[in-house]
């Protein structure tokens, strides 16, 4: 199981510039992933945005490209064909109107301002995609084994809570059926303090208790309950994106105690009730961080 927040980077050499990505992800309802990177990689956006799309199918993604020049990429020498041309045209202009002697160099060309320019290397584009993706597959692989660790720390404490959650759930088991013999035990014990010398139907009573206790009767949403926490251990045990369904076996656990608490007409069952939303809550809230 994996989790949705994470930190990864990656890098990779190519021909003298070094290439850095950095990603990161936070919790979110879908895949929304943003990258930014510089003027020089714009062509390959799509495509790492693809990349990162096929491996992280949830969470706020933002993913940065960089890159640092080093050796002869940092500075090439470049010389300006079109002014270079010009001066040299202009030079033996001169010479021819001017009647002056001397050869005209390429140094003294060279010498001329805005001439020679320095600037970064080219890059061969199919090297800089293959190494912008290398770097990128490596930030990935980093920010997954972070989100496989953290995941795997949630899943402990969700275990840990649907154990506390499968306790309470036995305590309320084990007190739900006793709850319409005892109500029937005060009814009696009411009769008996208000109504001394009447005398009072046990038929009539027994169909009292049978209308109560079909009224407070949690069997069904206890054994839902049950296979509830069944699946939701399953999924625990899954590598691939399971929050969302968590999250709706979240919703039916909450809907199965919220109904208990609805039938329920003891302080035992309702305290208990009480401390089953209470660890659900807290299962809800590690859920929303899961992939």
């Amino acid at each position: 199981m994996y989790s949705m927040t994470g930190y990864g980077k990656g890098e990779c050499e190519q021909g003298g510039m070094l290439l850095t990505v950095e990603i990161k992800s936070v919790n979110h309802r879908y895949a929304d992933i943003g990258v930014k990177l510089p003027r020089t990689f714009f062509a390959f956006e799509n495509e790492i945005r693809k990349r990162v799309g096929q491996r992280l199918k949830r969470g706020k993604i933002d993913l940065f490209i960089n890159y640092d020049l080093s050796g002869a990429a940092l500075s090439v020498p470049r010389y300006n064909r079109e002014l270079a041309k010009a001066y040299s045209d202009l030079f033996h202009t001169m010479q021819r109107e001017l009647s002056l002697s001397g050869a005209v160099s390429p140094e003294l060309i060279a010498s001329q301002k805005d001439v020679v320019q320095l600037g970064e290397a080219e890059f061969d584009q199919d090297q800089l995609r293959d190494g912008l993706l290398r770097a990128t597959d490596a930030a990935i692989d980093q920010l997954l084994a972070m989100r496989l660790t953290e995941g795997d720390e949630t899943g402990q404490d969700i275990e840990e809570r649907l154990a506390i959650a499968e306790q309470l759930v036995g305590k309320i088991n084990e007190r739900a059926p006793q709850v319409p013999g005892e109500w029937l035990q005060r009814l009696k014990e009411r009769l008996a303090r208000h109504g001394e010398g009447i005398e009072w139907d046990e038929q009539r009573l027994a169909q009292e208790l049978a209308v109560f206790a079909d009224r407070c009767d949690i069997s069904e949403e206890l054994a839902r309950f049950k296979s509830h926490i069944g699946q939701f251990r399953e999924l625990l045990r899954d590598r691939e994106p399971v929050g969302r369904r968590m999250d709706f076996l979240v919703q039916e656990l909450n809907r199965e105690v919220n109904t208990m608490g609805s039938k329920s007409n003891d302080a035992e069952l309702t305290s208990a009730v009480v401390a089953l939303k209470a660890e659900l809550e807290k299962i809800r809230e590690q859920v929303q961080n899961v992939e």
